[in-house]
């Protein structure tokens, strides 16, 4: 009988659903880091099938969803979920 080994498309696609729940629950720091290690699985999944576009684009992903990190975890950010009380 074989043993079933996830592929990096199978870890990387778990971990989004984690990131998901988390994000749901309000942790989102906790969500971001699920996030970036489904990505760095992604880019191993990319890397194994030679597509080297493919890395490209996650990797430009990675990297704005890095600056969205530090800016949220700066207190940077100027938006909120909430409606706006003058309109």
């Amino acid at each position: 009988m074989d043993t079933f080994i996830p592929s990096f498309a199978i870890m990387g696609g778990i971990l989004l659903n984690v990131g998901a729940f988390l994000t749901y629950r309000g942790r989102i720091f906790r969500a971001v880091a699920a996030y970036l290690v489904a990505d760095f699985c992604w880019i191993a999944m990319a890397w194994q099938r030679d597509d080297y576009w493919g890395i490209l684009f996650i990797a430009v992903g990675i990297l704005f969803g890095l600056l969205a990190f530090m800016k949220m975890h700066r207190g940077d950010m100027k938006k909120t979920l909430l409606k706006d009380e003058r309109g």
